[in-house]
């Protein structure tokens, strides 16, 4: 995938743990876990919006394009 997810980066920047952040944005530690392990085809804004807003961040510290050549 040319998309990676460093939202378990983040956790560790902001100590904080998946469980806190999932009830800090109103969304299921499950559903969190999926996205955090890079088991889904998309995000909403609305909750890459939560996330940024709870972890003090930008969507490029959570998203990263990566080519597929290299």
């Amino acid at each position: 995938m040319a998309i990676e997810i460093n939202l378990d980066l983040m956790l560790v920047k902001r100590k904080m743990r998946l469980t806190e952040l999932a009830e800090r944005i109103g969304i299921s530690v499950t559903n969190l876990s999926l996205l955090k392990t890079g088991k889904v085809k998309g995000i909403r804004f609305n909750t890459l919006e939560a996330i940024c807003r709870e972890m003090d961040c930008q969507p490029g510290d959570i998203l990263e394009y990566i080519p597929d050549f290299v």
